[in-house]
């Protein structure tokens, strides 16, 4: 069954409202798709106006920004920190913007949205 991100049937008070259409395709939504940390697994979404969205299933490297010396270098990631997502997403390694995962370079914090950009973006963290 499709995720449905259409116009409620009720109304904030409660009360039942009349809908002035039925569902419409561009409605639907779609499952997460967390990325997980493992050999690099990419999927194609066909989105709105036949255009394709990546979506980053597994990673293994991220690309690192070092601010001090402005340089972006392509890392192997060991494992995620933190999470302020869920706690839960450490234990599973599952990244996600705002993730704190270490590197071969030390610590960074994930910038970029994996399961919409396709990839994986950090910052490094002092």
């Amino acid at each position: 069954m499709a995720l449905w991100q259409g116009r409620s049937n009720r109304k904030p008070t409660g009360g039942r409202l009349v809908p002035r259409q039925g569902k419409r395709k561009f409605e639907i939504g779609r499952e997460k798709q967390y990325t997980k940390l493992g050999k690099q697994s990419l999927k194609l979404y066909r989105t709105c106006g036949g255009n394709v969205k990546v979506g980053m299933l597994a990673a293994e490297f991220a690309n690192v920004v070092d601010k001090k010396t402005g340089k972006v270098s392509k890392v192997k990631i060991t494992n995620v920190k933190t999470n302020p997502a869920d706690p839960n997403f450490v234990q599973r390694n599952i990244m996600n913007k705002g993730a704190t995962i270490m590197t071969e370079l030390g610590e960074a914090v994930i910038t970029s949205r994996p399961g919409q950009d396709g990839t994986v973006n950090a910052v490094l963290i002092a």
